[in-house]
């Protein structure tokens, strides 16, 4: 064989390596969970499909439609919002929500009233200012959702960890991970389950790659591969899901497996017969896409749509969460 096409051949087997996600006849009630970018998609997620998503965490993030389909606005009204970039109204975004309600672009708003959110904005977090986490919370409370909000951790704008990643708890860099002595996953995994089991000491579980080229990928800003952490006993029961959504510079291009390893969730899982689902984003830009840090899109990179079930990248983690509820296959 030519050296030039072993190579091609390596290249190819490499780019089609990760295995596609499996069937674990999962429930179909699920939660989610993400920081910053991360944090507006779990929003997204929970708002456009209300009828599975029984609840979010939300970490450094903001309302529903927050950017309204502006990346001018998603940088300044919902990150650092000012006298002359004001929040959105929660009145305004609940109409927008309503609206697309009506339309059959979300599902009912009514179910949000059964559901539960989790909030955190760190006290040294430079980027996303409590006060677009106070709007995450008006917008919740006009739906009677049950929830929490935490602010009184020194953490910058990160995921809150007892011990890994950067030690310094008021950081705010690469891997967005920081040591704070505080357990955010385990926080927001108890407000949205009620009572869980003690995080196991060990994980007995298996973080597995898989293929997302089907889902999308490229085209629509995701990796070719995401990750999902199946706790052994997953294997043969019926478990929920728990959809953890990385932010922006955090996902695997950058930081490797560190979010999916490190960011508190899967110890959790595997004591809980909790499946984790690690959808994974990638920057990209062209004329017709620009995500340079490997964004959730939660400002319209992808479209119009993109805060509703026809939203691209929603659209997505649907199929994913509808495979991973598929009867397991006759072995």
């Amino acid at each position: 064989m030519p050296r030039i096409a072993f190579v091609f051949l390596l290249l190819s087997f490499g780019a089609s390596a990760a295995d596609p996600l499996p069937a674990l006849g999962a429930k179909k009630t699920v939660t989610v969970s993400g920081l910053s970018s991360g944090g507006y998609m779990a929003v997204q997620m929970h708002v456009a499909h209300s009828s599975i998503v029984k609840g979010a965490g939300v970490i450094a993030g903001g309302p529903y439609y927050c950017a309204q389909g502006s990346l001018w606005s998603a940088y300044y009204n919902c990150m650092q919002p000012g006298w002359f970039t004001p929040l959105p109204r929660a009145a305004t975004l609940r109409a927008e929500a309503e609206s697309r309600a009506k339309a059959g672009l979300i599902d009912a708003t009514s179910n949000l009233a059964s559901s539960r959110a989790w909030l955190f904005s760190g006290s040294k977090d430079p980027q996303v200012e409590v006060d677009v986490v106070e709007a995450l919370q008006a917008f919740y409370n006009e739906y009677k959702v049950s929830t929490v909000i935490v602010k009184n951790q020194p953490a910058g704008h990160a995921i809150a960890t007892v011990s890994a990643g950067n030690q310094d708890c008021a950081a705010t860099k690469s891997p967005f991970i920081n040591a704070c002595q505080y357990d955010a996953a385990g926080e927001l995994l108890k407000h949205l389950y009620g009572k869980l089991d003690a995080p196991a000491a060990q994980e007995s579980g298996r973080l597995r790659a898989f293929d997302q080229k089907p889902f999308g990928a490229l085209e629509i800003s995701m990796d070719e591969a995401g990750y999902v952490f199946v706790p052994q006993a997953c294997e043969t029961a019926s478990c929920r899901i728990h959809v953890a959504f990385h932010g922006c510079r955090q996902g695997a291009a950058e930081v490797k497996e560190q979010f999916v390893r490190e960011a508190g969730y899967n110890r959790w899982a595997d004591a809980n017969r909790l499946i984790v689902l690690y959808p994974q984003a990638i920057g990209r830009s062209s004329w017709t896409l620009f995500n340079p840090r490997g964004c959730w899109d939660w400002w319209g990179y992808t479209g119009p749509e993109y805060h509703t079930k026809n939203g691209a990248q929603i659209r997505a983690v649907k199929v994913m969460l509808d495979r991973l509820s598929e009867p397991r296959q006759a072995r």
